[in-house]
Formats: C-alpha cells, sequence, structure tokens
C-alpha cells in the first residue's frame, strides 16, 4: 500500500515511476515503469487497508469484521457505540456499514490509540462525519441512549453490561470479541442476572 506524494517516486525490482504520473488518472489506471513493465493502481480495499494500516494495538482481521458486522446485523442508519477502538479497523467498517445516516460513538481510555483511529478513519473514509472519538471510559457511564448496538473489544467487557442494558433500546444488540473462553464464561454469567438482557 502506497500513499501517492507529488515528487516521490515508487521502486521495485519491476523497475521504478514518479508518483506525479498517477495523479489526475482514476483508480485502475496502468502505469508503465522504468523497466516497461506495467502496474495496476488501485484504491485498496477495507480488507488490504485493515491488514496494512499504521496501528497501536493488534487489529481484528478481515474473517472477524465480517463477523462482527453479520452478527451484529449492524445496518445503514444504525446508532452504534463501539468501545475500545485499537487503531481503527471495526471502527471504520462500522462507518461504512451504518452509512452516513447512522453514528458510531467510539470509546478508548488510551490516547494513542484514538490519535491512531483518527488518522485512520481520515486515511480510509475522508469524507464521512459520522463518527465521534472518545478518549474516556464508558464503564462508569455512557452518555448515549437509544442505542441500537453496542460493539465491545475490551478484556472486561462484564464491567459494562450494566451501563449498556440501560442505553440499548429494546430490541438491541450487544456483541463483544473475546479471545479466551474464560472471559467468554464470565461475560455469560454477567448477562444471565441482568434483567436488561434474555438470554
Amino acid at each position: 500500500m502506497v500513499k501517492l506524494t507529488s515528487g516521490e517516486v515508487f521502486n521495485s525490482h519491476n523497475g521504478h515511476f514518479k508518483h506525479d504520473s498517477l495523479f489526475k488518472k482514476p483508480p485502475g489506471s496502468w502505469v508503465k515503469t522504468s523497466q516497461g513493465n506495467l502496474m495496476l493502481a488501485i484504491h485498496p480495499t477495507m480488507g488490504d487497508f485493515t491488514k496494512l494500516m499504521p496501528r497501536t494495538a493488534t487489529v481484528i482481521y478481515p474473517k472477524d469484521l465480517g463477523a462482527i458486522l453479520v452478527s451484529g446485523d449492524i445496518f445503514p442508519g444504525a446508532k452504534v457505540l463501539e468501545a475500545g477502538c485499537g487503531s481503527g479497523a471495526v471502527t471504520i467498517c462500522l462507518m461504512r456499514a451504518v452509512g452516513e445516516t447512522g453514528h458510531v460513538y467510539s470509546y478508548d481510555i488510551r490516547e494513542d490509540m484514538v490519535e491512531r483511529t483518527t488518522k485512520n478513519v481520515n486515511e480510509m473514509l475522508p469524507e464521512m462525519t459520522n463518527v465521534r472519538l472518545n478518549l474516556e471510559m464508558c464503564l462508569q457511564k455512557i452518555d448515549h441512549d437509544d442505542l441500537d448496538r453496542i460493539v465491545l473489544d475490551l478484556p472486561e467487557p462484564w464491567k459494562v453490561v450494566e451501563n449498556a442494558g440501560h442505553s440499548l433500546k429494546l430490541g438491541g444488540i450487544l456483541l463483544s470479541f473475546l479471545p479466551t473462553i474464560l472471559q467468554v464464561h464470565e461475560l455469560s454469567e454477567t448477562l444471565k442476572v441482568n434483567p436488561n438482557f434474555s438470554w
């Protein structure tokens, strides 16, 4: 993945070409290298970007991103809260899924994560303004009501269950991405005793 910059040169074993030769050309254009080889210039796909984007944390990869969008039933116009924005892979996918009429409220407690997510969002979706990034914990209070979905990428998501139950609209979905069965068990037990969630 190469970001085009005026005056820069792309070098490879197939030859080089000036970035300027691609300006004003549409995606899908061919460029000839110094060795006469043709290269196809395209915008990175969502999968390309999430695998290659700059990161400050391990990202959730495309196969899991798809499962999150489908299992969470993320739809156009939805109001979604995300806790644990990391490097922004989930944030970007949520933004695209909810579209311009939806909203994504993304929380993280680490300033470097919020900064990295902001940069990656602006790089991949510069025209979209339907996200609000917050540098704070949503464990004590969630400042949004009537949420359609809550997506958690936290090590201890059970600490958010109480607030999530009051912020989700009736029929809303809470989805948590967890790497270990012990975390899944702890979250399951917490949800079972919370009257705001059916189990």
